[in-house]
């Protein structure tokens, strides 16, 4: 399960740095896209990563 949470880290802490830069350059529907982009992302990890790791019946 901790190498769940260090990946789903790294994948917002990218998204974060990108969505940054976005609004930097007044890229607001971009910055919008990475966090969306991200939010989605994110929960496939998480719900795949319980789907492998449930018991078998």
């Amino acid at each position: 399960m901790e190498g769940m949470y260090e990946k789903l880290y790294h994948m917002l802490f990218n998204a974060y740095s990108d969505c940054l830069d976005a609004l930097e350059d007044h890229e607001f529907a971009k910055a919008y896209s990475i966090l969306v982009k991200a939010q989605r992302d994110c929960e496939e990890v998480y719900i795949s990563w319980e789907e492998d790791s449930a018991p078998s019946p």
